[in-house]
């Protein structure tokens, strides 16, 4: 071997021992840096036609393993879905107060059903009416400011993705310019491990918001796909599209998230999204905040049906000189078929005394009216000619109404041992005759509805569904048309259920047995169901489809906000209903007194009484008193933070320990710098104490040529 061969060995010592000790160097000064990934120079021997001929740094690597990088980032994606779920679900628990407390949303309830009670020990007390009355309406605020914020809670999430993806699309457009830098460096052997570093770190920011799955390319760089496939770095950076939906209520439609490949192809982006902080912020907004505001709205209408009921039953002294009922959502006809059992409509004056009495029998699919028989389409007719000028009944805009003639009163009052009912309703309730809760839009759906019932929709009129999985993934939008012929439920239901125009494919609609119009979807876990578009009207009360029936959980939900106790009532007290009429007071005595608390004592009932409630926000259907279904519900949401939060801390836990193996192995360990130095230091030296030999040997044979 020749004396320039192993000069050049000794330098190529030296060059690859000061590139060594170079990144030794930025390890031991990065030891405490955030995300700093240690720092590996690969060194390599090299060889001339199978002769040693020094060593050389093949490249600067960083000390990545990519099990380990790929537990972390899909233990970052799941924290931070969990974290963002529970800190927004602890704000909806938040709202409704502390649930066994005195000053609590549910504590409230049981306030109103006491202070009725109350108002029956003395009846003629204006100030204990008052104060019942004053706590109906706060409750009744109180859901409403629940609600709003429940979907504030909503509208935050929905502003959240947005940022979110905007965040996510400047994450890849800085991961896809470092993938060119990381393959130039590599194309030119250069280093290329601060560009990795960086990338690793832009990695870890995206995966807090989507799943990702992370491929080393061959020319250098990563591609970085979600977990269901989409293409968002490697070839050029996706595009990813979102826009908030702004100002959010019950019935809000939102967006869908679509990303635009590298290649071109657009496609929603939440098809096969399973973690992330965008994950988590669809899941609170799509699902998880809009059952707990479904449950209260189906909470709220039964409180309000409630007292309603007890309300009916009784009436003021004086009786009113006018009632006039919600809107039905039906023609009259409609409305007066199913009835059974008797009613009776009486008309008495000031005093208290009745005057006119017409009892109302229902029997089958025939009525009587004061012993006249009649239909439901001659009912006005009939009523009006019996009631012979005391009074007059009319139907408008879905609203049925009765006016005594003069200063007399109005009352309607079913009979005692066959009392009237529809769907679980006497004709007074049912029409909501004398309402003391009122709201501007359906709030119950059991409203016996019959497959010859008429529906009332013109044909050509149209509702467009949106199914979805259960986690909120979009399957189809349908358009389902109201269909011709007779106007019957049946023809209604056959047109929703057809597989091919209608959502037959994802499940059926069907009418139960209080004449409720339900979906049940075909599969499990099965597709749930909303409206994005509804045109229907129906004749003559001008209620959509949506409203009527109850479709989809947007329009359950927004019952909440929409109750107050009736205006007239709430200006006056003592026109608050709490006597009973007795029907069979003799000729010219009082069936009417004022001092008569036996319908506070129904009111102060009404939270005991056993009712349907429909299923709502996860909750299955059932019979169970007001006051329980308060407590489950209560129950509910306690429960479901409590879990949350237990996703949470577990989904931190799981993070924590992944990034704890990762720092492990990928960290900067001093003691093992120090040795690196230490042992490069010495290869240095070695190589220097090679170069001072190899001029020595030349200094000796130069003297010995001279």
């Amino acid at each position: 071997m020749s004396l320039s061969s192993i000069l050049n060995i000794a330098n190529s010592g030296l060059a690859t021992s000061q590139a060594q000790l170079r990144v030794v160097s930025d390890n031991v000064a990065n030891v405490n840096t955030p995300g700093y990934v240690r720092k590996i120079a690969d060194q390599v021997a090299l060889t001339t036609e199978g002769v040693g001929s020094g060593v050389d740094i093949a490249r600067v690597r960083l000390a990545t393993d990519r099990f380990l990088q790929a537990a972390s980032l899909n233990s970052s994606a799941e924290a931070n879905r969990q974290d963002v779920k529970y800190e927004l679900y602890d704000r909806i628990q938040t709202l409704f107060g502390d649930p066994g407390g005195d000053t609590g949303f549910f504590s409230q309830i049981d306030g109103i059903f006491s202070a009725f009670a109350a108002t029956a020990e003395n009846a003629t007390s204006s100030p204990l009416r008052q104060e019942a009355l004053f706590k109906a309406q706060a409750l009744f605020d109180e859901s409403g400011r629940i609600a709003g914020q429940i979907q504030s809670v909503r509208e935050d999430a929905d502003g959240r993705i947005q940022t979110a993806v905007e965040k996510a699309n400047d994450l890849l457009k800085q991961i896809e310019t470092l993938n060119t830098d990381i393959a130039k460096a590599l194309a030119t052997n250069g280093d290329a491990s601060g560009s990795e570093t960086t990338q690793a770190t832009l990695i870890g920011q995206l995966s807090s918001l989507m799943d990702v799955k992370v491929t080393q390319r061959n020319n250098g760089g990563v591609t970085v796909r979600t977990s269901s496939g989409l293409l968002l770095a490697g070839a050029g950076a996706a595009k990813i599209e979102y826009r908030a939906a702004g100002s959010v209520n019950a019935e809000s439609k939102f967006d869908d998230i679509y990303i635009t490949e590298p290649g071109g192809q657009k496609r929603s982006l939440t098809e096969g999204l399973v973690s992330g902080e965008i994950k988590g912020l669809l899941e609170t907004r799509d699902i998880e905040a809009p059952a707990a505001a479904e449950r209260l709205g189906e909470l709220m209408s039964h409180v309000a049906d409630e007292l309603n009921r007890a309300h009916n039953a009784n009436s003021s002294v004086p009786a009113p000189t006018a009632l006039t009922g919600k809107n039905v959502g039906q023609t009259l006809e409609t409305a007066l078929t199913g009835f059974t059992g008797t009613t009776n409509i009486a008309v008495t004056n000031a005093s208290g005394v009745i005057t006119t009495q017409i009892p109302i029998v229902f029997s089958g699919g025939t009525m009587t009216i004061n012993g006249v028989a009649a239909t439901p389409a001659t009912f006005l007719t009939t009523l009006n000619a019996q009631l012979g000028g005391a009074a007059t009944a009319s139907f408008t805009d879905g609203k049925l109404s009765l006016s005594a003639t003069g200063t007399n009163g109005v009352v309607i009052a079913d009979d005692a041992t066959s009392p009237s009912s529809k769907a679980g309703r006497g004709f007074s309730h049912y029409f909501g005759m004398n309402d003391l809760i009122t709201t501007d839009r359906p709030a119950t759906y059991d409203i016996g509805l019959s497959a010859t019932s008429q529906h009332g929709f013109t044909a050509g009129e149209t509702v467009t569904l949106r199914f979805a999985e259960p986690d909120g993934t979009r399957l189809r939008d349908l358009t389902v048309t109201v269909p011709g012929g007779t106007g019957t439920m049946s023809e209604l239901l056959t047109a929703m259920n057809n597989p091919l125009t209608g959502a037959g494919r994802y499940g059926t609609f069907s009418l139960d047995s209080s004449g409720s119009v339900v979906f049940k979807g075909n599969t499990d876990p099965a597709a749930t169901m909303s409206v994005i578009k509804d045109t229907t009207t129906q004749v003559p009360s001008g209620v959509s489809m949506t409203e009527l029936f109850g479709l989809g959980g947007g329009v359950r939900s927004s019952r909440a906000d929409g109750f107050n106790v009736r205006a007239d009532i709430s200006g006056n007290p003592m026109k608050l209903s709490l006597a009973q009429l007795n029907l069979s007071a003799a000729a010219g005595t009082t069936a009417l007194a004022s001092g008569d608390g036996r319908g506070a004592l129904g009111l102060a009932d009404a939270g005991q009484k056993t009712v349907n409630f429909q299923a709502s926000g996860g909750s299955a259907a059932g019979s169970q008193s007001v006051s329980r279904y308060a407590s489950d519900f209560s129950g509910d949401i306690g429960a479901r933070a409590a879990a949350a939060k237990t996703r949470a801390a577990s989904a931190d836990a799981v993070h924590t320990e992944a990034q704890t193996r990762q720092t492990a192995y990928e960290g900067v360990n001093l003691d093992e710098e120090l040795v690196n130095m230490t042992t490069f230091q010495q290869s240095f030296n070695a190589s220097a104490r090679l170069i001072q030999a190899v001029k020595d040997m030349y200094d000796t044979l130069l003297g010995m040529v001279q």
